[in-house]
């Protein structure tokens, strides 16, 4: 790889397109400019341009998205830019919270160095020796940094394993990972290239590569005697354009990430709500008998239960799946069970799939309007195994599909009294060299366009619900979900861990993973309740799993499992009562949950958080465990290992004379120390922390709970 070099910076603060700028031997620039007092960005701009002219994830004025058609990446506008001081005998610049340093010229390697003016500490140091190099031959790109080996590193979406992700390889590149290792698997689901470090001087530092093309992070692994101690991130022929924010706190490194792409939306509160989905009763030959016994089960047994979720098993025909079309045999009056489930007070949502067999309906008519992803040689339809079938992708980056899909979605879906479209199996991980995306008339390569269909998918999703309602008078937020997708797809929906294996392994390391992604700016997320796939649940590790996502933004029990066994609240007749009881839990909190969507969409901070992120001066905090807070105030201690009637917890130190408090039995717990608590198999430890006041909710005399219940009193301590 040949590294960047450069006569020398020219630096021009206050400049339209860049504070400083380091023409580049042999063509190109890299700019540098300052966003805000806390946030700058650089980019690599080659002599030829940039090979991802467009952006969809930068978002920065709130109400206003991004355009279908993208954002054109050398845009600064939405930045009120601040005033740049600019020192007088050294190149570095500086706003009175974030200074940087700029290293280059005849002999000396491109570089920068980011630092907190006050104290001089270091906020993120390039590389000496070579910071910056390309490939010709493969196009990669890649960006050196300093490493410290007790550097602290979170965030890239969806990982697996310990929230510290230091000493691992991880790429950000979307794949259908059922089965996954909860602990070693990589990549998941999502693309989400946005990093965070906590500083070997407790600063924090967030950085976002601006890119839809493949990423690896290796955060340690690789050594080099030449460049000392160092980890790298490699991009896969896109562009180095990134962001880096700094701040005291990771609250303030993650907020800002999360304004930078747009913000979260805030659903509806019912979504907040338990829900139940099991591919095994769709699927089965009398789905829509077996759907209405559902409904009256959890009825006759007093469920709490908000939605129910759609398998795609209502479009399938055996093994394989038709998105937008209904098998009557199986569902002869869908409109009936769709209205009863309404009645039942639960909301309905179908999944929806991006491709189409080549023996859809609709199939001949979309491939002739193309429609669907294309070879670059010859115009055809990309056709590639799914599903049991050879099928093609819709792209979302060509008005008719658009059009279509939302035309579809409407008709077949919306009409039929399903409330949302679930956005599934979108990770469009196409094997073809040549696919590519039209992108509106300029065509990107799939390579570089992989993740964003899985991101406008989603739009389209919501853009037609928002369509759909207000043609009936409903003001309702929307609310629709994706599995896949880039930075961007929480301006729409909500997501999940995907489709996850039934252990106690995945238990525990699910905790993690839903943490690492809310620190990733991901904060509407759960898993699937006992697990998606494999073994049926043992009675135990059904009621902890239910247990320990009763307290996730999301809450719903999924699976497929062989011979048509479905994970259900009442599975196992020895332990339903302690199911419901846990489920209940989840609506006696409602009040506070929503209290907490709700600073989620205003301010920008998770829902759930490790422990560190509420108290990022309490060292203990970093240690990994099976604890998460939620909201400013609970502390909630899932139990993850098989047999455990205890529990180990370390509440975090308080300021003197402060406490943490059980929350049932308000037995008092000394702050800055572990303890031993009892944790019986019907019991989920919960702490909260002294000065709270929780507002709870019970349901009408006589009644099941409900989302909407009312607060029934505010709980101090």
């Amino acid at each position: 790889m040949t590294p960047l070099s450069t006569s020398g910076w020219q630096l021009d603060p206050g400049q339209a397109d860049a504070d400083a700028r380091a023409p580049l031997d042999g063509g190109g620039q890299l700019k540098l400019a300052f966003l805000t007092p806390t946030m700058a960005r650089v980019t690599w701009e080659t002599a030829q341009g940039y090979k991802e002219p467009r952006t969809w994830a930068i978002s920065p004025v709130a109400g206003q998205d991004v355009p279908w058609t993208g954002r054109d990446r050398a845009s600064l506008d939405g930045f009120a830019r601040p005033a740049i001081a600019q020192t007088a005998d050294e190149p570095l610049l500086q706003t009175g919270q974030l200074a940087v340093r700029l290293h280059g010229g005849p002999g000396r390697a491109v570089g920068l160095e980011w630092s907190d003016p006050e104290s001089g500490r270091i906020y993120l140091r390039d590389r000496g020796t070579s910071a910056y190099l390309g490939e010709r031959r493969t196009g990669l790109v890649r960006h050196c940094v300093v490493r410290h080996p007790s550097e602290q590193y979170f965030g890239l979406g969806d990982k697996t394993g310990p929230l510290n992700l230091h000493g691992r390889r991880l790429r950000c590149m979307g794949q259908d990972s059922l089965g996954y290792d909860p602990r070693n698997g990589d990549p998941l689901y999502k693309h989400w290239p946005f990093l965070m470090t906590r500083t070997v001087d407790g600063l924090w530092t967030g950085v976002y590569y601006d890119t839809l093309s493949a990423c690896t992070f290796d955060l340690g692994c690789e050594h080099d005697n030449y460049h000392d101690f160092f980890r790298t991130l490699d991009i896969d022929d896109g562009d180095l354009d990134y962001y880096i924010m700094v701040g005291r706190t990771p609250a303030e490194v993650v907020s800002q990430f999360v304004q930078l792409i747009g913000g979260t939306h805030l659903p509806p509160r019912w979504s907040v709500g338990y829900a139940q989905t099991a591919m095994g009763l769709p699927d089965a030959p009398d789905a829509q008998v077996r759907l209405d016994a559902f409904i009256d089960e959890c009825v006759s047994r007093r469920i709490p239960i908000s939605s129910f979720h759609y398998g795609s098993g209502y479009s399938s025909r055996g093994k394989q799946r038709y998105v937008f079309t209904w098998n009557r045999s199986k569902f002869p009056d869908p409109e009936a069970v769709n209205a009863k489930f309404h009645a039942a007070g639960m909301r309905i949502v179908a999944n929806l799939k991006p491709c189409l067999l080549d023996d859809h309906p609709s199939y001949e008519k979309l491939a002739g309007e193309g429609a669907f992803l294309q070879h670059r040689d010859n115009g055809k339809p990309v056709l590639e195994p799914y599903w049991d079938g050879q099928g093609s992708h819709l792209d979302f980056t060509r008005e008719g599909a658009v059009a279509w899909w939302k035309s579809q979605l409407k008709a077949e879906i919306l009409d039929r009294g399903i409330d949302v479209g679930w956005n599934d199996n979108n990770e469009y991980a196409i094997q073809a060299e040549d696919a590519y995306s039209d992108g509106w008339g300029q065509p990107m390569p799939m390579h570089r366009s992989r993740p964003l269909h899985g991101l406008l998918m989603t739009r389209a999703t919501f853009e037609a619900q928002q369509e759909h309602a207000r043609t009936q008078g409903d003001d309702e937020p929307i609310y629709t979900i994706t599995r896949a997708g880039p930075p961007g797809l929480q301006r729409y929906a909500q997501t999940w861990s995907g489709d996850n294996t039934t252990s106690w392994a995945t238990l525990k390391w699910n905790i993690r993973t839903g943490l690492q992604m809310s620190l990733s700016g991901m904060f509407n997320i759960g898993h699937d309740v006992g697990g998606f796939y494999g073994p049926v649940p043992s009675p135990e590790l059904l009621l902890r799993w239910v247990q320990a996502c009763s307290l996730n933004p999301r809450m719903v029990m999924n699976s497929w499992k062989e011979g048509g066994v479905t994970n259900l609240p009442w599975m196992h007749a020895e332990v339903e009562d302690a199911v419901r009881n846990a489920i209940g839990l989840r609506y006696r909190l409602m009040p506070y949950l929503w209290q907490c969507f709700e600073q989620a969409s205003q301010t920008h901070v998770p829902i759930i958080r490790p422990t560190f992120f509420n108290f990022p001066d309490d060292v203990a905090c970093l240690t990994d465990s099976d604890d998460f807070m939620l909201g400013d105030w609970l502390l909630v201690a899932p139990v993850v290992e098989e047999g455990a009637v205890t529990r180990r917890v370390y509440l975090p130190a308080l300021p003197a004379g402060e406490r943490w408090f059980a929350l049932d039995t308000r037995e008092p717990y000394e702050a800055g120390r572990e303890h031993t608590v009892e944790a019986p198999l019907e019991h989920l430890p919960i702490f909260v922390r002294q000065g709270a006041r929780i507002p709870v909710a019970s349901p009408k005399a006589g009644q099941v709970a409900a989302f909407d219940d009312p607060v029934s009193e505010v709980l101090s301590f």
